[in-house]
């Protein structure tokens, strides 16, 4: 991919496609310029070092797919451990509650990423509507 350029500009395209830091590519890449920050900009701009990164980074796409199923199966697994349970008993072992293990926002958070990619999200019509006050009053046992 990266046939148009010298051994020492690979070595500046890898550490900066690894860092996004040009003056530390031009360092790793062995260049002595007074001015690395300068000349990163310079080689930054050049269009054979553009389209030898472009030809790197299309190269390492790949590499780097991965399967929704693996991201719904990894979310779902941090939704049930960071919401995991446990049952809170009386001195006779009679269930009073139940408690959380762990801090739930990590759960919360993973929850919410999954509804969003599965399509669950409100959309600008649905927006937030009023929510109905439920009192013993008026608690109606057929719609539980």
């Amino acid at each position: 991919m990266m046939k148009n350029v010298t051994i020492q500009q690979k070595k500046f395209i890898e550490e900066y496609i690894k860092t996004l830091d040009g003056e530390a590519a031009c360092r790793y890449a062995g260049y002595k310029n007074n001015n690395l920050k300068e000349l990163a900009n310079k080689m930054l701009s050049d269009k054979k070092i553009i389209k030898a990164m472009q030809g790197e980074l299309l190269s390492r796409i790949p590499s780097l797919r991965v399967e929704k199923g693996y991201i719904v199966q990894k979310l779902l697994q941090i939704i049930e451990f960071s919401l995991e349970e446990e049952d809170i008993l009386d001195k006779d072992g009679s269930l009073t509650g139940k408690r959380k293990l762990r801090d739930t926002s990590t759960g919360l958070k993973a929850l919410e990423n999954l509804c969003k990619h599965l399509g669950f999200g409100l959309s600008q019509e649905d927006s937030y509507k009023d929510a109905k006050i439920i009192t013993i009053s008026n608690l109606d046992e057929n719609k539980l």
